[in-house]
């Protein structure tokens, strides 16, 4: 069963749209390269569009009616937003998941030395890469460094126009033998992904002096950021490609940038809330950190973040008990919005033709995921599929049906099974990407859109009765 290529049946005004959306979308990613810039994107925008911070209702003690909104950040890595409906919460939400996290190098906690009259960064790659793909590319740092004072210093160098960029440096070919002989795992080891970041030694130093270029680089952040070497204790700073995300192709139907998972199905999700006006079912978009590693830690999935946040909206509904929120949390359904694999076309031996996702054709649905046997994955129920299925096919969106690549070949995990642990009908949804968790990723313009208007269509008409 073929889908339809959803470029066939846009018209030239359809198309329009689609390339406005996308370039805004360009924009965000280009511009947001880390959890905390994402957020604090989405936190003003929100505000502009009339949301509240649900942390400033509480202190006032507000009453929430239908359609009033709000949203919550936690430790500025992670975002709920809430539409109230009109119905109770109650009997269920209408939840877009996703995360905001992306594979990428970490600087360590002591991550500056000189080796070789050069000056590097160590780091720890984080998320699942092949390392070999972070080497000779521009790199920028992004990230915070928090002083003992509690000030807070932004750090984004390589971005701006007229920034230096940075580089994990590679054997030339000339020398690799021995490299090109390694398994691809193992080409680039991971003790090896260190940035060099300066090659001149501080002026007036002493003859006896030692590290004289990790003096300079020091020097300069000092006089530029106010940062000793120590303050790196108390940094967040991660290694992202430098550069905007581009159109590619000649008809301009893709877009090449850093980021696409997941953040290609966190910004139609968050656009898809300032769409809503006065939804029948409260609606929700969550938008998480950590998922690349396990949905860990007190800003991944797996913390008590939106249980703790659904509890306080309810609170301010003047509906909270706790097994209201158990039963509200049970009846909810979910599309955890994240990528799926695109069919390669120079890599077709790794897919199931028939069950495989591809560009262009639209939303991508992933009954389950995980990996050999579905472990660790979440299996939609059919009556829950059916259901969307009328609603993608009444409003006319272009949505197809998949498998991340061949049984037994790999697999991947999302963050829908721990939203199923309440009992939610969840689904997995989202863009199909070419060349995943590399420093550069692919996705269709259209695939974008028909992900904004599916993620429209499900809050305002999913629910239990439909199934």
């Amino acid at each position: 069963m073929e889908r339809r290529n959803v470029w066939k049946d846009y018209s030239e005004r359809e198309k329009k749209t689609v390339f406005e959306f996308a370039e805004g979308y360009r924009d965000f990613i280009s511009n947001n390269k880390t959890e905390r810039e994402c957020v604090k994107s989405f936190l003003k925008e929100a505000k502009d569009a009339g949301f509240e911070e649900l942390a400033t209702l509480i202190k006032k003690g507000k009453k929430l009616k239908p359609g009033e909104k709000i949203i919550a950040t936690n430790m500025g890595k992670e975002v709920a937003m809430f539409i109230i409906g009109k119905e109770p919460i109650e009997k269920g939400m209408n939840i877009l998941g996703a995360h905001i996290d992306s594979p990428r190098l970490d600087l360590k906690q002591n991550p500056l030395y000189e080796s070789n009259d050069l000056a590097l960064l160590d780091t720890h790659y984080y998320g699942g890469i092949k390392k070999y793909q972070w080497v000779a590319l521009p790199l920028a740092l992004h990230g915070v460094v928090v002083k003992k004072s509690g000030e807070k210093v932004e750090i984004n160098i390589g971005d701006k126009e007229g920034d230096p960029v940075f580089g994990v440096s590679d054997l030339l070919p000339h020398l690799a033998q021995d490299q090109m002989d390694k398994k691809a795992s193992k080409a680039v080891e991971g003790e090896a992904l260190d940035l060099i970041v300066g090659s001149v030694p501080i002026k007036d130093a002493k003859k006896e002096d030692k590290d004289l270029v990790q003096k300079n680089v020091l020097d300069i952040l000092k006089k530029e950021y106010g940062i000793e070497e120590e303050d790196f204790l108390s940094a967040e700073i991660e290694v992202v490609p430098a550069g905007p995300a581009r159109d590619y192709g000649i008809d301009r139907s893709l877009i090449m940038g850093y980021g696409h998972d997941d953040r290609s199905c966190a910004y139609p999700s968050f656009k898809a809330m300032m769409e809503i006006k006065k939804p029948k079912r409260t609606s929700v978009c969550l938008l998480v950190d950590k998922e690349e590693i396990g949905s860990v830690g007190a800003t991944g999935m797996k913390s008590h973040f939106f249980e703790n946040c659904v509890a306080e909206v309810m609170n301010l509904c003047g509906d909270y008990d706790e097994l209201k929120l158990r039963r509200a949390l049970a009846a909810s359904c979910v599309l955890s919005s994240d990528v799926s694999a695109a069919l390669d076309p120079n890599y077709e031996s790794a897919f199931e033709k028939k069950n495989a996702a591809y560009l262009g054709r639209g939303i991508v649905f992933n009954k389950f995921t995980g990996s050999r046997g579905k472990s660790g994955s979440n299996d939609a129920n059919p009556e829950y599929i059916g259901a969307i299925r009328k609603i993608l096919d009444d409003e006319k969106i272009g949505f197809q049906f998949a498998e991340l690549g061949k049984v037994d070949q790999g697999g991947g995990g999302t963050i829908a099974y721990i939203l199923a642990r309440y009992g939610m009908q969840v689904i997995d949804s989202g863009t199909a990407v070419l060349n995943m968790h590399a420093p550069w990723e692919l996705i269709s313009k259209a695939d974008l859109y028909e992900a904004l208007r599916c993620y429209v269509a499900f809050l305002e008409k999913i629910s239990p009765e439909s199934m």
